[in-house]
């Protein structure tokens, strides 16, 4: 049809398209990259360009992810926007929020901030934005960072792997809640409490069991205690990062019914991984949390299904192959981190079904609920006034994972040769089609998405 009559610049017509109001037949039309109308299927709306759905197709709303590690610049070999927003698009990720270490500077200042945007904007195939780092001394560089469009701050409790990237003790975390009160920021938490972890056996050698071990679900829970305390002292925002403990329920959801602000992520790997399955020396595996074992992650699963837990996203935390000293196999020695950035929707479809959770549930903790928790109003779902941002997915085909075929810059994942439902055939980022050649995404600042 020629664009001089058409009402729309794209049209999306299929029998399973998911809005809000769950999955249906729908047409949807976009003008200038926003979603202007949502009708019954057949209304005839017209566009310059139509997109018809075939009957294993749905239309689903670009997955949000808070949690990436793109780790340029500094160590761009580990990852990089380039590498990082393709494999995100080609898992049906139209917006990621990067976090503030593995960069070399670290965003924990205006100026590591503005670096940190020249890096990404001449490369980035989806829209991103990035979080802020809270570290010992830098109180006084937070306000400046939210005004500069920072959707939060990342603390550790514990080392965080890298020494560019300090620990604050649960007392400097309070101090520096206080001071995010004031002007209603989020504190993003990885909750692992470092005497804990320093009374527990070091690990090392190829046995995932004394990994394990090293890293103690008591440790969380201590943490995670902390975390609840402060929020509750300063009226501060508090998020979870990456829950691995399902003991820790109970109390987070005591203390969200008590009014503490207090959100929770978990990930795929905590999801679909088991402790029982990984293999002598499958230092891919390696995490920080860990993972955990078979009951730990059912609870995670009815902490998500009650609502205790808010969302999924990656933790994508990629480094070269050697750093996962795969030769030798030392749990001791490798880089902790999962890399999964593309494969998210599809290890989790997996499972959900497998559980008999319809897609609906995925989408909300993968898209809606992200998006809510940076604030992000057009994101994350098809609705009339949010960014044209989605995916064509099929959720009955399967596919084996090959880590040779993702847009990873490094091959290597827990996932390699995995069987998993589903397969994203397509990506638009404010109703234009991603095509892996041209970046066209967009740099986002709080309050702006």
């Amino acid at each position: 049809m020629g664009t001089d009559t058409a009402q729309y610049d794209l049209v999306v017509r299929g029998s399973r398209v998911a809005t809000t109001a769950g999955i249906g037949a729908h047409e949807v039309g976009i003008r200038d990259g926003r979603i202007e109308a949502i009708e019954p299927l057949g209304a005839g709306l017209q566009g310059g360009e139509v997109v018809e759905l075939t009957g294993d197709q749905v239309m689903i709303p670009g997955l949000v992810d808070t949690h990436v590690h793109v780790n340029e610049p500094g160590r761009t070999e580990w990852e990089g926007f380039e590498s990082a927003t393709k494999a995100a698009a080609a898992g049906g990720v139209t917006t990621l929020v990067d976090m503030p270490l593995n960069s070399i500077p670290p965003t924990v200042d205006r100026e590591a901030l503005r670096i940190k945007r020249a890096a990404a904007e001449p490369k980035a195939h989806i829209d991103v934005g990035f979080w802020g780092g809270a570290v010992p001394g830098n109180k006084g560089a937070l306000r400046g960072l939210h005004d500069d469009g920072v959707f939060g701050f990342k603390c550790f409790l514990l080392h965080s792997g890298v020494d560019e990237f300090p620990a604050l003790t649960a007392d400097e975390m309070g101090e520096d809640m206080a001071e995010l009160a004031g002007f209603d920021s989020l504190m993003i938490v990885h909750a692992e409490d470092a005497c804990s972890i320093d009374r527990a056996p070091e690990p090392t050698g190829a046995d995932y069991r004394g990994f394990l071990a090293s890293r103690p679900r008591g440790a969380e829970n201590k943490a995670i205690a902390d975390v609840i305390d402060r929020a509750r002292a300063t009226g501060a925002r508090a998020h979870v990062l990456h829950l691995s403990s399902s003991d820790a329920l109970p109390a987070i959801a005591a203390a969200r019914a008590e009014g503490v602000r207090l959100t929770v992520e978990t990930c795929p790997h905590y999801l679909t991984l088991l402790a029982e399955e990984i293999p002598d020396g499958g230092t891919a595996f390696k995490c920080c949390p860990p993972i955990r074992e078979a009951g730990n992650r059912e609870l995670l699963w009815q902490g998500l299904l009650d609502g205790t837990i808010d969302c999924i996203v990656s933790d994508h935390s990629p480094s070269t192959v050697d750093l996962k000293d795969v030769e030798n196999g030392d749990f001791g020695v490798a880089w902790g981190g999962v890399a999964s950035l593309q494969l998210g929707l599809l290890l989790i479809w997996t499972e959900a079904r497998s559980r008999g959770i319809a897609l609906e549930r995925v989408l909300d903790w993968m898209s809606a609920k992200p998006a809510d928790l940076v604030g992000m109003t057009t994101k994350g779902r098809i609705a009339p006034g949010a960014d044209a941002d989605f995916a064509i997915f099929e959720p009955e085909a399967e596919q084996v994972i090959d880590v040779h075929r993702l847009h990873h810059k490094n091959p290597i994942t827990p996932y390699d040769g995995r069987t998993v439902s589903g397969s994203v055939t397509g990506t638009w980022l404010r109703g234009r089609k991603v095509d892996f050649a041209a970046p066209h995404g967009r740099l986002l600042r709080r309050g702006e998405a």
